[in-house]
């Protein structure tokens, strides 16, 4: 037998033998520390217990088997993870590496395009990210320049050795970035009505050269998917939201501060907002309406996520840093905590496992010296679907300790 045919042989075995169950993490009682559930207030110097992946209970004091782990976080906090709705980490590194910037396909409509395919699971982002607290992410896919429809997003976790362990969701949102010129607008109707037809003859069984990307967007037409609209001017707002409402579609807007200026027919119309900040957008726009723009889409009666849209290792700070910000210009530190935890949980239908501290949910959470949303304090500890996760081995952190003992020993060496 030749090396090749060896080679093939080994790997089949391997793809074909019976994998061994990983053991069982033992349960593990955090105590002390003031949990922040989210969904039900602030429980002081409390525990909760971790068995089988899942949060097994929670309150001032809970019964734990007796092989439990104990866990003394006294004095500190526990939150669920953090979410943030709107990331390509994975699907760029390098910016002068071409093969590195994977985020966007030419074309009008990548409907049938899934995100989670083309992440990179080696990305030296995901550790960095993690450490900051954010335990998932939803991996948006971009356009290029006259692309209408992106294809569909997943969320993920920061952790996994393959692009389909670290999936949560796949399929949760078809994404479609709103058209600025006429000729495009008019396209987006049409590429909508050849969808309808498309899936008229399906029905029918009349298709007989299938079309990946118009039948990617049948679930959209028929609401068992959600649409995340990408808009940032009040004008391409309410057009979307007339379009949404014509077309009887469950949308989501992906929008910056422009989204103010259209908040009552965004809350009349029960519309979230993922609120992705950003830079002043609008005529006579100053830099503290984008801060203060969150709270006043939340005052109006819109349902707010926070999300930071950056691909690169500063994703997940980021996304803290504009969440305690948000907070400061009138969103308010509750708000803004649920924003980027179980709200976008909410929104992106996954709330039954993620975005706050309750039982039956994924112990996917973390646990901070302090106010997680303020820069003077860290994650410490963290677990993903109750195995912990090591924050020590990521590129910051090693950069830190690197810098730390160089100036220690040039101190040393004086």
């Amino acid at each position: 037998m030749n090396r090749s045919k060896l080679l093939l042989c080994l790997i089949a075995g391997l793809l074909t033998a019976p994998t061994q169950a990983a053991p069982a993490s033992p349960p593990v009682v955090l105590t002390g520390a003031d949990l922040y559930t989210i969904s039900h207030g602030v429980i002081q110097r409390g525990e909760l217990l971790i068995r089988d992946g899942k949060i097994a209970a929670i309150g001032a004091r809970v019964d734990a088997p007796a092989d439990a782990q104990r866990i003394d976080v006294a004095g500190k906090r526990v939150y669920p993870g953090f979410i943030n709705a709107v990331s390509t980490l994975g699907l760029n590194e390098y910016a002068l590496i071409p093969a590195a910037q994977d985020f966007a396909e030419t074309g009008e409509n990548n409907a049938n395009l899934h995100a989670e395919v083309a992440v990179n699971p080696e990305s030296e982002q995901w550790p960095v990210v993690r450490a900051a607290g954010v335990l998932a992410a939803l991996i948006v896919p971009q356009v290029r320049d006259g692309g209408l429809f992106a294809g569909q997003s997943a969320l993920m976790q920061p952790q996994g050795w393959t692009g389909r362990q670290m999936t949560i969701a796949d399929e949760v949102a078809m994404h479609l970035y709103w058209p600025s010129k006429p000729a495009l607008r008019q396209r987006l109707d049409q590429v909508i009505e050849q969808a309808r037809v498309y899936a008229s003859a399906q029905r029918a069984g009349e298709v007989t050269m299938p079309d990946l990307r118009l039948q990617a967007l049948g679930p959209v037409l028929e609401r068992k998917q959600l649409l995340a609209i990408h808009a940032s001017t009040a004008s391409q707002i309410r057009d979307a939201l007339a379009f949404a409402e014509k077309e009887q579609l469950r949308i989501v807007l992906v929008s910056d501060s422009g989204a103010q200026l259209a908040a009552k027919e965004i809350a009349a119309r029960n519309v979230p907002v993922i609120f992705t900040g950003g830079a002043p957008t609008n005529v006579g726009e100053g830099y503290m309406d984008v801060y203060s723009a969150a709270g006043k889409l939340a005052a109006a009666g819109v349902r707010v996520v926070i999300a930071n849209p950056g691909g690169n290792a500063k994703a997940g700070v980021r996304l803290l840093t504009s969440a305690a910000t948000y907070a400061a210009y009138g969103l308010g530190d509750e708000a803004a905590l649920r924003a980027i935890t179980l709200t976008p949980a909410e929104v992106l239908g996954v709330a039954d496992r993620l975005g706050s501290l309750d039982v039956g949910k994924s112990a996917t959470l973390i646990v901070a010296n302090g106010d997680a949303l303020l820069p003077t304090h860290r994650v410490e500890l963290a677990w993903i679907d109750g195995k912990p996760v090591d924050l020590k081995d990521n590129h910051h952190e090693k950069l830190y300790q690197k810098y730390q003992r160089k100036f220690r020993e040039l101190a040393e060496n004086r």
